[in-house]
C-alpha cells in the first residue's frame, strides 16, 4: 500500500521530534525527504541516512515495503 507524505513525516517525527522535516511526492511510492536534525552532527552521510531508514520501521524493506524509493537529504542544522 503506498504511503502518503504525512505518514512518512509522522514516522520520522517519532524519532526526530525537533527536526526540520519536509516530505514530497505524489505517487506514494517514490518520495523525497529532507531531514535536518541536531542528532546528525558529527555523523557521516551514511550514518545519518541509516538513522532515517531505521525511523521508517521497515516500511522500505524489500519488495514488500510500502515505500519503494526515498530520495533522502540529511544534515545537521547550520
Amino acid at each position: 500500500m503506498p504511503m502518503q507524505a504525512s505518514e512518512i513525516e509522522d514516522l520520522l517525527r517519532q524519532t526526530f521530534p525537533d527536526a526540520q522535516i519536509r516530505v514530497e511526492g505524489d505517487d506514494g511510492v517514490h518520495m523525497s525527504a529532507m531531514v535536518v536534525d541536531e542528532s546528525f552532527r558529527g555523523k557521516n552521510r551514511v550514518q545519518q541516512q541509516r538513522a532515517v531508514y531505521a525511523a521508517l520501521k521497515g516500511r522500505m524493506d524489500g519488495s514488500n515495503g510500502d515505500l519503494h524509493a526515498l530520495a533522502l537529504t540529511t544534515k545537521a542544522p547550520d
